[in-house]
């Protein structure tokens, strides 16, 4: 019987890596409150992660000849990010809500950590399967 890392780990692996992604956007609007007309963004999560469990490229092109262009070089995870909704706009045009990005990051921060603590569990039991302990 075949064993792959991808049976063993399931989506976790897609999860923490889109968790990282969302970390750095989530950081760049923190960075970015006071500049005037920025935007907010955040990820789709949920869309990004039905795709992943699909188990499709995220949104890149297919193409049916050599000169047809292809999708953006990000490798699709664009298709995700979307921008925030401000509850209450800024004058300067700058729709980042402290309050609202500091909380999605810190929710984002305790998921990832939650995340990787379940990899290291597998890969202890993986590991101790192999040294033969219980």
């Amino acid at each position: 019987m075949s064993m792959s890392l991808d049976n063993i780990f399931g989506l976790h692996e897609a999860a923490l890596r889109l968790r990282a992604q969302r970390t750095e956007l989530l950081a760049s609007n923190l960075a970015n409150a006071d500049t005037p007309n920025y935007k907010a963004r955040d990820i789709d999560f949920q869309a990004a992660m039905k795709m992943a469990r699909a188990g499709q490229s995220g949104g890149a092109l297919k193409t049916t000849h050599a000169g047809h262009m292809t999708g953006g070089a990000g490798g699709g995870l664009e298709d995700y990010v979307k921008f925030r909704i401000p509850t209450q706009p800024a004058l300067d045009g700058n729709s980042v809500e402290t309050h609202v990005e500091q909380a999605a990051f810190s929710r984002n921060a305790m998921e990832y950590q939650a995340t990787l603590r379940f990899l290291e569990g597998k890969s202890k039991s993986i590991i101790n399967a192999i040294k033969g302990e219980s």
